[in-house]
């Protein structure tokens, strides 16, 4: 029998040991974590929607019309009028013909990826993928060819080179670098090669674009450059769940083939109700995207002043980079005597020798909030080395 004792042992010797805080109240940057109060810097609800009293009482007042259980997978009887509302406000937000309700972006990945290629076709990969995206390429069995990370010229020698079926997945944002993908490079290349391009744009979603249709939006790219946009709601929109849009012709299809669509209880209809005012507040939250750039900006200035490394990263995700596994965790744990939670992230979700603090802002955080985590920031910075 496997040893499973003494991996987990390997893991705490190489600091590679993950462990849960007991989180307690609502998900806001002030946060009861471990029964200590902390100031969150770790926490994808980029706008700070997720405890938002408008989408609060929307789901409420759903849970009393039509209760809380999705009951049935959306083929059989589980595909409520609220399910559809929120599919059609999806579409029309992000400039799609069409949309489609997944329970969670991991399982939209899954299901998207494995339903557009198979057996004898070729899906490209960036290497800085999501682990959903790089598990739905090893599912859908097809041959997986992974360039190296925004590296078009790789990309359109890979492209060249293989005949047959071809999809390109990137990531829109790169959730632990904090980058974009080049998507009008791509969408050009997908076009000359004749693949089809699909992007996640989970950490996009809410925070770029005018309107907060993401990545897209913000690049000006059309359903014709872009077929099929993948988003997530739990994120910047602040409720669960997750979506793809695009042609109906591609919709129609990952109806009948998409596995984790078809074989799973569908949402509660609740949440579909609820992510729709959400989505409102998306569409209106240009002063939330304004406030969010404002301290973006203030953070990346001050900190890179007191010496941290930075990635170049223009959105809420500022990865301080550190290297060590041990490091990152002793400048986490010190951030934390001090009353903020900034979490250590090391292999496998980052490369062997990148283990970062990845921080993230939202628009809740106020100017106060970030005075905080820079004066602990210099308070913690280790000394130069002689």
């Amino acid at each position: 029998m496997r040893d499973f004792a003494a991996e987990l042992d390997a893991r705490r010797e190489a600091g590679l040991n993950r462990t849960r805080r007991l989180v307690r109240g609502p998900q806001q940057p002030s946060l009861i974590a471990d029964d200590t109060s902390l100031l969150a810097f770790c926490s994808n609800d980029y706008l700070g929607l997720a405890s938002h009293p408008e989408v609060c009482t929307a789901l409420t007042a759903a849970v009393a019309d039509v209760g809380v259980g999705g009951a049935a997978s959306h083929l059989i009887c589980g595909h409520h009028d609220y399910h559809h509302q929120l599919e059609q406000r999806l579409a029309d937000l992000t400039g799609r013909t069409a949309a489609l309700f997944f329970s969670t972006g991991y399982m939209a990945n899954l299901g998207v990826i494995s339903a557009l290629v198979g057996r004898g076709d070729t899906v490209f990969s960036d290497r800085l993928n999501h682990a959903s995206i790089i598990d739905g390429c090893l599912l859908s069995r097809a041959r997986i060819q992974r360039y190296p990370h925004n590296d078009m010229a790789g990309l359109a020698d890979r492209l060249a080179a293989t005949s047959g079926h071809k999809l390109v997945v990137t990531d829109g944002v790169f959730s632990m670098d904090g980058d974009m993908a080049p998507l009008r490079e791509l969408a050009a290349l997908c076009r000359e090669h004749d693949a089809l391009l699909l992007v996640d744009d989970a950490h996009g979603l809410g925070v770029l674009g005018e309107r907060g249709a993401g990545s897209l939006e913000h690049l000006g790219l059309s359903e014709q450059e872009v077929p099929l946009l993948i988003g997530t709601l739990g994120k910047a929109v602040g409720t669960s769940g997750a979506f793809v849009a695009g042609p109906q012709l591609l919709i129609d299809y990952l109806v009948q083939k998409a596995r984790t669509y078809i074989y799973t209880t569908a949402m509660p209809p609740a949440v579909a109700k609820a992510t729709c005012v959400a989505l409102d507040l998306v569409e209106q939250g240009q002063a939330r995207r304004r406030h969010l750039a404002h301290l973006i900006r203030r953070f990346r200035e001050e900190s890179k002043a007191l010496g941290y490394q930075l990635m170049p990263s223009a959105t809420p995700i500022q990865p301080i980079m550190v290297g060590d596994n041990w490091t990152a965790l002793e400048l986490s744990r010190q951030l934390e005597d001090r009353g903020l939670l900034v979490t250590a992230i090391r292999p496998p979700t980052v490369p062997e020798g990148q283990a970062r603090l990845r921080v993230t802002l939202s628009a809740a955080h106020t100017d106060a909030d970030l005075d905080r985590l820079l004066t602990a920031l210099a308070e913690c910075r280790p000394e130069p080395e002689a």
